[in-house]
């Protein structure tokens, strides 16, 4: 239990600064995605660019392999 909470915190600190990157990309915006906003700061759970982004990584890997 102790390394998916590791894990998920290192994934965090990891991507966290690339946030900006991914919202220019268009992540965040699919259908699926939700957006919300309380008191001015925005929230974005992205549901369905996971799933699209993951698709895409299941896609490269069986190519690769």
């Amino acid at each position: 239990m102790i390394r998916w909470v590791a894990a998920i915190f290192v994934g965090l600190f990891v991507f966290y600064p690339l946030l900006p990157v991914f919202d220019r990309l268009g992540v965040g915006r699919f259908p699926g995605d939700v957006r919300f906003r309380v008191r001015s700061v925005n929230f974005c759970l992205p549901f369905g660019s996971t799933l699209v982004l993951s698709a895409i990584a299941f896609a490269l890997a069986e190519a690769f392999s």
